[in-house]
């Protein structure tokens, strides 16, 4: 048995740090991702922590035929949203390839159900911490995954496609696929944390 599974900080740590973005471009579309598998992914995304128990994560999976209805939807709304002088037909194109590529998209969405007593921030922090579950669940199990938020998601004609309601926000959408046959999985380039901690108080040497 391996040092990993006989440890599991060790455990945890090996599967963060080996955690990267991959993006749709190295998925492969041929390969579909099974339903058990993306229920297991996202009830890990579950877990997330979240103040009040307001559970505001939402996962609208999109497979299939649906991707073709989402790039219209993306399209529709980059043409109306981008001012004609800015508008770039290849990223207009791009919004349909990148659909393509990945066999499972899953729009993020924060749905608000807080009240006035949490605020807003602190939903959407909980998003991320489940949108972070499901990366580091997905990266554990062999998949490859790519959170992307282009402008348009934000944009009321996206959210009334996705019919959310009047206070709910699509955080962004995640890409998961099987990496390409010989895919080179990329090294992590962090620069080095001691320079992002600031100490308060007498740090205990162990």
């Amino acid at each position: 048995m391996s040092e990993a599974a006989l440890n599991p900080f060790q455990s945890i740590t090996d599967h963060i740090r080996h955690r990267r973005s991959v993006k749709p471009a190295d998925m492969d579309p041929g390969r579909p991702v099974g339903r058990g598998l993306l229920e297991a992914l996202m009830e890990n995304a579950n877990q997330a922590p979240t103040h009040g128990m307001t559970e505001p994560w939402r996962f609208h999976v999109i497979q299939g035929a649906a991707r073709a209805d989402l790039a219209t939807c993306m399209q529709a709304v980059y043409r109306e949203i981008m001012p004609a002088l800015e508008f770039r037909e290849d990223k207009y194109r791009k919004i349909t390839e990148s659909t393509q590529l990945a066999p499972v998209i899953i729009a993020i969405v924060m749905a608000r159900r807080g009240g006035a007593k949490i605020p807003e921030l602190e939903e959407i922090e909980a998003v991320a911490c489940a949108v972070q579950n499901l990366h580091l669940s997905a990266s554990a199990a062999g998949l490859a995954g790519y959170w992307s938020t282009p402008a348009l998601v934000y944009e009321r004609q996206f959210a009334d496609w996705l019919q959310l309601g009047p206070d709910d926000r699509c955080l962004g959408l995640f890409y998961l696929g099987w990496p390409k046959p010989g895919f080179v999985w990329p090294e992590g380039r962090r620069s080095p944390v001691q320079g992002k901690i600031t100490w308060h108080g007498e740090a205990t040497v162990e």
